[in-house]
């Protein structure tokens, strides 16, 4: 076994290990955390594929961007963690199957003959995976781009309609009734005679 296949089982190990406490944790902040570390790995072994743009680009976007905002809302939410540990045994042999399903597609995708293929030849210092994946995106996969682009406004909506929703307790400020404001609302002037010793 060389470096290169030890590297690759270390990152693999890893990224299995983080992406099971992603769905066995049950703090949130937590599973939120693992998810970092399971995009940490996905990103070294797309750096292992000579996918340097993914790489970068999934550590730039979903650790430092939704990551960041997936705990805000987290934090936000003030989630009741009781009702989340009820529902995991419930579900868990839906999960269970959903798992073997996924695993089943996966090695009809992959084929019997996996390990038959050659490996790829290695790219020149001049080759640029940037615009191979652009000319591939924007060309073949243009309409699969564009409904995950609908997807993910869909998903911003909903997130900032869930922290917008109004707690009984919770005091809001209302901005068009402090910019509506007139002097004489909240000033009163007093006029008092002057004190004689």
């Amino acid at each position: 076994m060389g470096f290169e296949q030890f590297v690759f089982y270390v990152f693999a190990g890893l990224l299995l290990f983080a992406g099971a406490m992603v769905i066995t944790v049950r703090n949130p902040v937590h599973a939120a955390m693992f998810l970092v570390m399971t995009f940490f790995t996905s990103a070294g072994l797309w750096l292992m594929l000579e996918a340097e743009f993914l790489a970068i680009t999934l550590v730039l976007v979903y650790v430092g961007a939704v990551m960041v905002l997936f705990l805000f809302v987290v934090m936000m939410l003030d989630i009741n963690l009781v009702p989340l540990r009820e529902g995991f045994m419930r579900y868990l042999p839906v999960g269970i199957l959903v798992a073997l399903a996924m695993i089943i597609m996966m090695g009809l995708v992959v084929g019997p003959e996996f390990g038959a293929h050659p490996v790829p030849e290695r790219h020149g210092p001049d080759y640029n995976n940037t615009a191979e994946l652009g000319s591939i995106l924007y060309t073949v996969y243009v309409y699969p781009f564009e409904l995950a682009a609908v997807i993910l406004v869909v998903a911003i909506i909903a997130a900032i309609s869930l922290t917008l929703r109004r707690r009984p307790l919770v005091k809001h400020q209302d901005p068009d009734a402090q910019i509506a404001i007139r002097k004489q609302d909240r000033l009163r002037i007093v006029k008092m005679d002057s004190e004689k010793k």
